[in-house]
């Protein structure tokens, strides 16, 4: 059974005992469902090797569930009223570190005490796997999700509640108006899928947005296949900034310092793009066959 604070009736009389509202700045809205709460970790299907990271440990109540099952949880809060009310409820679980702290040094970068903490954890259990299972505050869905995949330590799986409008983007397929830059990203390296669709009814205080629950697995083969990632991600970044604008402005605006527009449309010509085509045209395959044909050219290239 979940715990019972994670109720609307209990959380509202709890914060208010502490003298605390929501913050929205932080995307405080948490999930009253527990039969949902429940899904999120079923879905993660975790196991005694598991390491899990969550961002946003909010009262706690997935962290337990999570604690259950899997090695060990890190988990991280940056409302000291949250984290102090989470620490009396998790005090009984020892495979559980929590950290009060934001959970990112900046939008491309984890702090380091968080990663440090999780590579303590890996090293701790044997033959462990990493697994992000959260319900992530908005404001960090995007950096937590797209920035794992650029860590150290690489996650197995991301389970992870999040706006439904971004769990479209995550999935979407070329020509669909939702696919772009997180598209690629997290398909080149990953399958994935949405798990389930969540009123705002579902949340307390109500969001005004729907969410979904997206489900990350990481295809190892994939990855190895991404010969430079950063460069692949920046480039990738840099081709949909104007999805809709043809590829050649894309990529000469991209790559003005480094190629001339007669290297870039060799390039073209050698890929067989027309003259019309657009960056939202190209399929994952074929963005990492054209990457790996401008790095050749310009391997310096950074954002």
């Amino acid at each position: 059974m979940a715990a019972p604070r994670q109720t609307k009736s209990f959380l509202m009389h709890k914060l208010r005992e502490i003298g605390v509202e929501p913050n929205s700045r932080h995307g405080q809205n948490f999930l009253i469902d527990l039969n949902l709460v429940r899904l999120i970790a079923d879905s993660a299907e975790l196991g005694p090797r598991d390491v899990v990271l969550e961002v946003g440990t909010g009262t706690g109540s997935l962290t337990e569930l999570v604690a259950k099952r899997a090695s060990h949880v890190v988990t991280v809060e940056i409302d000291k009223h949250l984290f102090e009310l989470a620490s009396e409820h998790l005090l009984p679980h020892d495979n559980v570190t929590q950290l009060r702290c934001d959970a990112l040094r900046n939008k491309n970068n984890f702090a380091d005490e968080v990663m440090e903490a999780v590579g303590a954890a890996l090293r701790g259990t044997p033959d462990a796997q990493l697994k992000l299972v959260a319900n992530l505050p908005y404001n960090v869905a995007t950096p937590v999700l797209s920035n794992l995949l650029m860590c150290p330590h690489t996650p197995a799986m991301m389970v992870a509640t999040i706006q439904k409008e971004l769990a479209e983007r995550i999935v979407a397929e070329p020509w669909s108006k939702d696919y772009g830059a997180l598209s690629v990203w997290m398909q080149s390296q990953a399958r994935t899928e949405i798990v389930r669709v969540m009123s705002p009814k579902v949340f307390w205080p109500q969001p005004k947005v729907e969410s979904a629950i997206v489900r990350i697995t990481v295809d190892p083969e994939r990855r190895a296949a991404i010969p430079d990632p950063l460069y692949f991600h920046q480039l990738v970044r840099a081709l949909f900034l104007h999805r809709r604008k043809y590829l050649r402005a894309n990529v000469a605006s991209a790559m003005k310092r480094h190629l001339t527009k007669e290297q870039v449309d060799a390039v073209l010509d050698e890929m067989g793009f027309a003259p019309d085509t657009r960056t939202e045209q190209l399929d994952i395959p074929t963005l990492m066959t054209f990457t790996e044909k401008l790095r050749a050219l310009a391997p310096e290239w950074s954002l």
